[in-house]
């Protein structure tokens, strides 16, 4: 339960890392799960629940900013490597809404997440008591996880095609999704766990029909 979070991401780095080609995967799924864990961690000092799930969360967290820096990486490279002419640096100190979450360094994604994680944490420490406000950290923390395949849905929509994107993360995806949502009920977890993992769920599954869909089409093009 612990590691299986990140099980999924593992086939989805061998394939950026061999190619050398981040184009495929949305790295607005990685700044999802990020918030999300960082958003559960805070939600359990006003609501504490199982610890396995708090260490999933910080696991989950370290996966991520390690998928992060390959994408980031890769993707400068590719820049470099395409333009005789270095392109702009973008970073988060210049406050330039136009590129959020489209930084060229990673320090900048480090930059965001600890004033993130401040701001929040310092909200939560004020608002700890509010059942209303804890219960709200909780809420948002699950749906922003369960959300995380709308990024790649919509890459995947723009491109007209999956290539790049590992089906073997989505596959297990939806395994470990369905595997959590059915633990999340049988261990009587907060509410807004299983609901939102019925969200995620169906996500998933929308991101399977496009490989299907878009397979089909290139299929028929190729005839």
């Amino acid at each position: 339960m612990i590691f299986g979070g990140i099980i999924p991401y593992i086939p989805q780095y061998r394939v950026i890392n061999r190619s050398r080609n981040s184009s495929g995967f949305s790295t607005l799924v990685c700044l999802a799960l990020l918030i999300a864990n960082i958003l559960r961690i805070l939600f359990w000092f006003g609501h504490p629940f199982e610890v396995p799930l708090l260490i999933q969360s910080i696991i989950m967290i370290i996966c991520m900013l390690v998928m992060l820096e390959l994408c980031i990486r890769v993707k400068n490279e590719m820049l470099h490597s395409s333009s005789m002419l270095a392109p702009p640096e973008r970073k988060f100190l210049d406050f330039d809404m136009d590129y959020f979450w489209k930084w060229t360094d990673f320090k900048s994604y480090i930059q965001f997440l600890m004033l993130f994680t401040l701001s929040i944490g310092f909200l939560t420490n004020l608002f700890v008591n509010s059942v209303y406000f804890v219960e709200t950290l909780g809420f948002l923390s699950v749906f922003t996880e369960a959300m995380l395949a709308a990024p790649q849905f919509y890459r995947n929509y723009v491109n007209k095609s999956t290539e790049g994107m590992s089906l073997i993360m989505v596959l297990m995806w939806t395994s470990g999704d369905l595997f959590k949502t059915i633990y999340f009920i049988a261990r009587d977890s907060p509410s807004q766990f299983w609901l939102c993992g019925m969200l995620q769920v169906s996500l998933d599954v929308a991101v399977l029909f496009q490989v299907y869909i878009y397979s089909s089409n290139q299929n028929k093009i190729l005839k």
